[in-house]
């Protein structure tokens, strides 16, 4: 997230009535709902996560022990748990 100055986007008389409030400080104005984005939209993350994830499965699947699995991916026994729980549902 950047900043941007208010005295460039606002009115004077609208930043006059912000410093009513809060003066010389920073304020986080939120999206409008429309505008939201959802968790990693605009990154590969979620893909890369996926990608991880199945991995990790096929690991398991090919014989690797949960702490192996958290060692290598640097994660705890219980993500790893949890990881494959969630693979296994979506190949059953």
């Amino acid at each position: 997230m950047s900043y941007n100055k208010a005295i460039q986007l606002l009115p004077n008389d609208l930043i006059k009535q912000i410093q009513e409030y809060i003066d010389g400080e920073y304020i986080y104005i939120p999206r409008k709902n429309e505008n939201k984005k959802h968790w990693g939209e605009g990154t590969s993350i979620k893909d890369e996560l996926n990608k991880r994830n199945l991995k990790i499965y096929r690991d398991y699947l090919s014989g690797v022990n949960i702490i192996s699995l958290a060692g290598k991916y640097y994660l705890s026994s219980k993500s790893i748990q949890r990881i494959l729980l969630k693979e296994k549902k979506k190949y059953k």
